[in-house]
């Protein structure tokens, strides 16, 4: 078996600013290396490059409710053969996850740098010990109904603030969204949370904390031109005097053990954040 490589930044460059190189979780640390031994095994000279996203790469990493999101890159499309054991080396019967799951999508080297809007992964695999098992074999299999935004909006968080596990940095690896195509993926990516059903009444609703916290990333990214971390772009409104500063300071605080806002709440929330994003397109 090859000697994985460490978890550093590729040869001759420097740490990107902020990136958890020294204070990631341990077990989240000897996770990824021993993915990244697993993904080469398979993939061997054609693995272009793997990518930590999410609340890993962008240091908001939280034991126990984050889950762990990788990118691969590959250097020509995949066989069906080649799929089917990446899944089945990396899924958390053969590999455990130490988080609530992992989510990993494989992109060919072109559409990563391209920077299209379309989803265009190779394979999907979500797997771990809290989420349900599931893969998508290529983007075009990606129900509508489902979302086909996700994966613009992450290609265009890892340019931002990837973190490099191997290959070259995250910023020359995948593109970034034009800025219309952002705006209308983050559009679309509302526009699905607001149709999932709500419960009645106003009260304190399990995961109502992630989406006021969803909108407030989606805000900050097309006001400001940055991608930051739910909580850390939350704060940033509620230092501005955004005028649903007391409801984003609630769903901060139901991250760290808080009751959950309302539903309705939330929602309004969103629907207000939505109608501003959709005055910019």
């Amino acid at each position: 078996m090859p000697t994985p490589q460490p978890l550093v930044p590729a040869r001759g460059h420097p740490p990107r600013a902020g990136a958890p190189q020294c204070g990631m979780d341990p077990d989240v640390r000897r996770y990824l290396t021993d993915l990244v031994g697993a993904t080469r095994d398979v993939l061997g000279a054609d693995l272009v490059g793997a990518y930590a996203a999410g609340s890993v790469a962008l240091g908001a990493y939280q034991a126990g409710r984050s889950d762990i999101d990788v990118a691969l890159v590959c250097a020509h499309a995949l066989t069906g053969g080649r799929k089917r054991e990446l899944v089945a080396r990396l899924r958390h019967e053969a590999l455990p996850c130490p988080a609530r799951g992992l989510e990993l999508v494989v992109y060919r080297r072109e559409v990563a740098r391209s920077g299209t809007p379309e989803p265009g992964f190779e394979v999907e695999l979500n797997s771990g010990a809290r989420m349900p098992f599931r893969v998508t074999w290529s983007g075009d299999g990606r129900p509508a109904a489902d979302g086909r935004f996700w994966y613009g909006l992450d290609r265009s968080i890892l340019h931002s603030g990837g973190l490099a596990l191997a290959g070259p940095p995250a910023a020359e690896t995948f593109a970034d969204l034009t800025p219309a195509d952002l705006r209308r993926l983050l559009v679309d990516a509302l526009t699905w949370w607001l149709a999932l059903p709500t419960p009645p009444g106003d009260a304190p609703a399990a995961g109502a904390e992630d989406a006021v916290l969803g909108a407030c990333r989606s805000l900050v990214r097309c006001r400001d031109g940055v991608w930051l971390p739910k909580v850390a772009a939350g704060r940033r409104l509620v230092e501005r005097g955004h005028p649903g500063a007391a409801l984003v300071e609630r769903a901060i605080a139901a991250r760290h053990g808080g009751p959950p806002p309302g539903g309705q709440t939330a929602r309004a929330f969103q629907r207000a954040v939505l109608d501003e994003l959709r005055a910019m397109l």
